[in-house]
């Protein structure tokens, strides 16, 4: 390892294949057969994917793939299509029209022992998204316009977006756990002349009072002309359009209820707009921001094509396949992997409103049974959660509809992997670990089910059209089994276009660093067979006594004790090391947190690792303060490791008392 590399310290010899059965059927069924792909889209870009771009049913089909001029790319710039048209229209006349579109759970259960199911066919979506988008048009809503949507987990936020995209608006959707200031910042960072939102959704039996965030955003939003507001709760029906438009008190305000005076479509009000391959089809917010909000903006055409490229490939997509992603639609992957690429797919999706362990820590497994699931797509933390309540939960379901699994949303420690593949997956399920973000738009490195083996706690080999590459400081190529910085070489067709109102930002923070590559902001490594490992964020990569190393690792180190359910590393100022080391670990039930457990489980990453990487502190946390989408809230941890007070929006916290207990805890 040169000076200033990371130091990566995963091994994991062991490998797992799919069976004969599925590779039989898989759409790439030999590694041969996926570098064939993979080195087409890279050295013939221009011909591999004007070739997939005839899978869009465009208004005029491109006659040129890329236009570069670094750092700004188009893709498909003669081509004209809509988004709305790419999901739903192209299916009118086919069995699909007719086919379950979306089938939604609310999180409530009834009377009666069972959930409020909803389901919508490719017809019935495709009817209220034309009679969304003629409201909009009707409030003065035109193409290049944007719309906020703050909605929870509802089959009206794709319905939203989708409206959004007919008419040619650009939509920017807002988690519906941020406050209202956040939701202020971002409507007017963007501009949107409109808000739709709703009276309230359902969380771990509570109401989160969403209608009351929107009001107090709005009072503060001067673009904003119309407001849009979904009824979730019957109860909130016997108010009228007054009643709204003097709750939000706005000049030119125009409230309508979605479950009232919807005006029947026109032909011409419904339909779609033709917009240009370039076309701005969203702005998404990171989370995890500070100061002013960062937009990431994508077009429309790159963007549909390699979402819808990725998931029929990774997720290996059949005609009767039941697609089960429990991502929020406020993040990237509700955008790429619940609405704009599987609907393309003509799949049937899977929609929850709630917690995944609420009012029972089996609730998952009772829809993936209810419903039968085909595919899961989850995020590690959740899976950790499900390790620390223990097998017994998932083995009271049926999960043997289950044929295929995947991870998302951060790297999976080996451990999680394996009882993922064998207590979910009945050790019969590849599992598809994916590594992506906001920016690339589409999963970027992958293990593709059928074509190679997967490594546990290694994200895979690079999708179509992604170039990674791994250098040092100085933005030279490191050998292999080497950390370092993970950059994408060139550009591929779902990459962000630019941050909105700011490409200074865009062109500083992502193509300054190395030199005429995209720098991804991760440290990872590149084994002997190709496979990268993500050793975590570089902001969390921590230089403890001049060695760096990532979270991710200590992390996955700690976990893999028997003991340990889930684990979070942080760092906290150090005089004589620079950084010191602290670790929050909850462990599984049946284990003491004493001062032996402690000294077992440090003992136990200075075996796994290194006497270096011995953590200098060890906490133990009942939970871990995570977003109601899942993710560990670290920036929270290093404020209590060092000793500061915790600052930043914590709206998004799923539960407050976590961090309270965590404040009361004793090192």
């Amino acid at each position: 390892m040169s000076e200033g590399n990371i130091f990566s310290v995963s091994k994991e010899s062991r490998r797992f294949s799919p069976s004969d059965e599925f590779r039989a059927a898989a759409r790439v069924k030999s590694r041969e057969e996926y570098e064939a792909l993979h080195r087409r889209s890279i050295d013939d870009p221009e011909g591999f994917w004007l070739e997939q771009a005839a899978q869009l049913p465009w208004f005029k089909a491109p006659t040129k793939a890329l236009s570069w001029a670094e750092p700004h790319a188009k893709w498909f710039e003669d081509g004209v299509l809509n988004a709305s048209v790419a999901c739903l229209d192209r299916f009118q006349g086919t069995p699909t029209w007719q086919k379950a579109a979306l089938i939604w759970e609310g999180e409530p259960i009834g009377n009666d022992g069972e959930p409020e199911v909803v389901t919508l066919t490719y017809a019935q979506l495709h009817a209220r998204v034309c009679k969304l988008a003629a409201k909009l048009r009707n409030l003065g809503v035109h193409a290049g316009d944007r719309v906020a949507i703050y909605l929870g987990m509802v089959p009206e936020a794709v319905v939203a977006m989708l409206a959004c995209a007919r008419i040619g608006a650009v939509h920017t959707v807002v988690f519906g756990g941020f406050a209202a200031e956040a939701l202020r910042d971002r409507i007017q960072d963007c501009g949107a002349v409109a808000l739709i939102t709703q009276d309230m959704s359902y969380r771990r039996g509570g109401e989160v009072k969403l209608f009351e965030a929107a009001r107090a955003a709005a009072s503060q939003c001067p673009t904003l002309r119309s407001v849009i507001v979904h009824l979730r709760k019957r109860e909130n029906a016997a108010l009228d359009d007054d009643a709204f438009a003097r709750a939000f008190a706005l000049e030119q305000t125009v409230v309508r209820l979605t479950s009232a005076n919807d005006l029947p479509p026109t032909r011409e009000h419904a339909a779609p707009a033709e917009v240009p391959a370039e076309h701005p089809l969203f702005v998404l917010y990171t989370s995890g921001s500070t100061g002013k909000p960062k937009g990431v903006l994508h077009s429309t055409a790159g963007f549909l094509l390699q979402t819808q490229l990725s998931t029929r490939y990774v997720f290996d997509l059949k005609e009767d396949d039941l697609y089960f992603c429990t991502a929020d639609v406020g993040w990237i992957t509700g955008h790429s992997y619940i609405t704009y690429g599987p609907l393309q797919c003509g799949v049937t999706c899977l929609m929850f409103e709630g917690a995944p362990n609420y009012p029972k820590p089996d609730r998952l497994w009772e829809i993936v049974e209810r419903h039968h699931a085909t595919v899961l797509y989850t995020a590690p933390t959740a899976i950790r959660a499900f390790i620390r309540t223990g097998e017994e939960w998932p083995k009271k379901h049926d999960l043997s509809s289950l044929r295929l699994l995947g991870t998302v949303g951060e790297p999976i420690n080996p451990e999680a992997w394996l009882w993922y593949h064998r207590v979910i997956g009945g050790e019969r399920c590849p599992i598809v670990d994916t590594w992506w973000q906001t920016e690339t738009g589409s999963i970027a490195i992958t293990t593709l089910p059928g074509a190679v083996d997967a490594k546990p706690g290694s994200a895979g080999l690079p999708m179509f059209g992604y170039a990674p590459r791994i250098v040092a400081e100085d933005g030279t190529e490191v050998a292999r089994n080497t950390g370092g910085k993970l950059i994408l070489a060139g550009p591929w067709p779902s990459m962000l276009r630019t941050v909105w109102g700011d490409d200074e930002r865009y062109k500083a923070q992502y193509w300054s660093e190395v030199p005429h590559v995209y720098t991804t902001g991760d440290g990872a490594r590149q084994d002997e067979d190709g496979y990268f490992w993500i050793v975590g964020r570089i902001d969390d990569v921590l230089n403890v006594a001049g060695h760096r190393i990532g979270t991710a690792e200590v992390e996955s180190a700690m976990v893999s004790h028997p003991a340990v359910a889930e684990a979070a590393a942080v760092g906290r100022p150090d005089d004589l090391k620079g950084q010191a080391l602290v670790v929050f670990v909850t462990l599984k039930g049946g284990h003491e947190p004493d001062d032996a457990m402690r000294a077992r489980l440090l003992d136990h990453v200075a075996k796994e690792i290194g006497k270096f990487a011995r953590p200098d502190g060890l906490r133990f946390a009942a939970a871990l303060p995570k977003t109601r989408s899942g993710k560990i809230m670290r920036r929270l941890l290093k404020d209590l490791a060092a000793g500061r007070e915790t600052k930043g929006d914590t709206t998004t916290l799923e539960d407050l008392g976590v961090l309270a207990a965590l404040r009361g805890a004793e090192e």
